[in-house]
């Protein structure tokens, strides 16, 4: 079952990289799922994309600020 607020999404993924997702999210102390979103999350700043109502990672913000 997904987590409250979350998508459920079935993926078919090659078992060579489902084991080394496994290693990654053992090695980062997270489940799979959420090395997979936290990859994807990378991945998508790297593009300079950044998903609605989630807050900048370096503290900017998207107002200016006041004088």
């Amino acid at each position: 079952m997904a987590s409250p607020g979350k998508k459920a999404y079935p993926l078919r993924i090659d078992p060579a990289l489902w084991e080394e997702l496994q290693r990654l999210a053992a090695r980062d102390l997270r489940s799979v799922n959420a090395e997979i979103e936290f990859l994807l999350r990378e991945g998508l700043a790297r593009r300079g994309v950044k998903p609605k109502g989630e807050p900048a990672a370096d503290g900017d913000s998207a107002e200016p600020a006041a004088d």
